[in-house]
């Protein structure tokens, strides 16, 4: 689609007080609590889709778990009562004008901003991944549709290699790739075709997960599982018609090296990134990801005081999770507020986020942490300890606490 810029002489078509871009978990969160402070009218969210998903419960749609209609809302009903919903797609931030343009070509002017547009998957920086998706023995749980269709095919999968990736940049829910691959290789033991299949975890980064005590916890996971886990691997290719994955070495000796590895099963996690007109904005930093720079601790935009973001296009260096997002969210309403009332911003972002990593349709390890790697658990228990309790927080209670607390302003 071609967006629509904005010429410096464009005239507003509308201005609003606090100006949303984006409507998902970081924009809802922001917009109920803004709502209730500011009144009828201050508030208005900028937002194209129809429906929003409670996305971390795609991991247990991929492994027949849930059924993907379970993750699905009704936009409308979510928007806070007194917000303005403007139902279009941004195509250009310029901060220096306080100014947003719209795929439309409407112009929206805003006294203060705040950025939640989430992240952009880019399927199209794999080659040839976009058209083996969905089919070929090619999935992946980051889309509400091939979620689905990854159960269709674990359950299908009748020995062989199954292939599990992870990119190197930044992700939505980074535990997210290797919960499926876990819960894919017990699907195989229940199934009798884990005699003759090779699990295969090749992950760009240098480890199954980056915070000490849950990856010494985690390496413990494939070695019972008998996965082969390779680091440093970042998939560069899909060939369909021949069933081979190539990776490129990204870290140690190899690095640079190509490598090929044939499938039966392929689970591809694309690379992700800020939005285009983020990346195109002078909000972003000066990296190929062009998230949103802003302070880790208030986040607050250091070049555009008037400008707040959060969420998973931010720049705040923690795992880009739903968890930390309720955390960000009342840090950011309150700094907002503050400026607004010409006070410097009092509250702190400690950098929180929780990741349920799940092991099996039974087990889940809580790891909880902040900035640094700092543990943060919220339980008198080893949080490396896998726990059925767990499991139950993340199939139920974590659902049930997204849709009537977090997105009512309750939490």
């Amino acid at each position: 689609m071609t967006t629509r810029a904005s010429s410096p002489e464009a005239t507003e078509t509308a201005h609003h007080r606090v100006l949303i871009v984006g409507g998902g978990t970081g924009g809802i969160c922001v917009a109920v609590r803004l709502a209730r402070k500011l009144g009828h009218g201050a508030v208005a969210i900028l937002e194209p889709s129809d429906k929003h998903y409670y996305q971390p419960l795609w991991t247990l749609v991929g492994a027949g778990v849930v059924r993907k209609e379970k993750t699905e809302r009704d936009e409308a009903g979510l928007i806070p009562a007194g917000v303005e919903w403007i139902r279009d797609r941004a195509a250009e931030v310029d901060p220096a004008r306080d100014r947003v343009t719209t795929e439309s070509g409407r112009v929206l002017g805003y006294d203060y901003l705040v950025l939640a547009p989430g992240m952009q998957i880019d399927w199209d920086r794999i080659a040839g991944l976009p058209e083996a998706l969905g089919h070929d023995g090619v999935c992946s749980i980051y889309d509400y549709e091939q979620a689905e269709r990854t159960w269709e095919m674990i359950r299908a999968f009748e020995g062989g290699n199954a292939v599990f990736t992870m990119p190197g940049t930044p992700i939505k829910c980074a535990g997210a790739p290797q919960k499926i691959m876990y819960l894919a290789e017990e699907t195989f033991r229940a199934r009798g075709v884990r005699g003759r299949t090779k699990v295969m975890g090749r992950f760009a980064g240098g480890a199954i997960f980056g915070v000490q005590p849950f990856r010494d916890a985690l390496e413990g996971v494939l070695v019972r599982q008998g996965i082969d886990f390779r680091p440093f691997h970042e998939l560069r290719e899909v060939r369909p018609a021949t069933r081979e994955a190539v990776f490129e070495i990204v870290g140690g000796d190899r690095r640079g090296e190509q490598v090929v590895l044939k499938y039966d099963l392929l689970h591809a996690v694309p690379p992700m990134s800020a939005p285009d007109f983020v990346k195109r904005s002078p909000l972003a930093v000066d990296d190929p990801c062009g998230f949103i720079d802003v302070d880790k601790h208030t986040t607050q935009s250091p070049r555009f005081p008037n400008v707040f973001a959060l969420g998973d296009a931010s720049s705040l260096p923690t795992s880009r999770t739903g968890a930390a997002i309720r955390r960000q969210a009342p840090v950011l309403v309150d700094n907002l507020l503050a400026v607004m009332d010409g006070r410097y911003p009092p509250e702190s972002y400690d950098g929180y986020a929780a990741c349920p990593l799940v092991t099996s349709r039974k087990t889940v390890m809580l790891a909880e942490f902040g900035y640094d790697g700092k543990l943060m658990p919220s339980f008198p228990l080893d949080p490396r300890k896998e726990r059925y309790s767990y499991w139950l927080l993340k199939r139920y209670g974590l659902p049930l606490y997204y849709w009537r607390g977090m997105m009512k302003g309750r939490a």
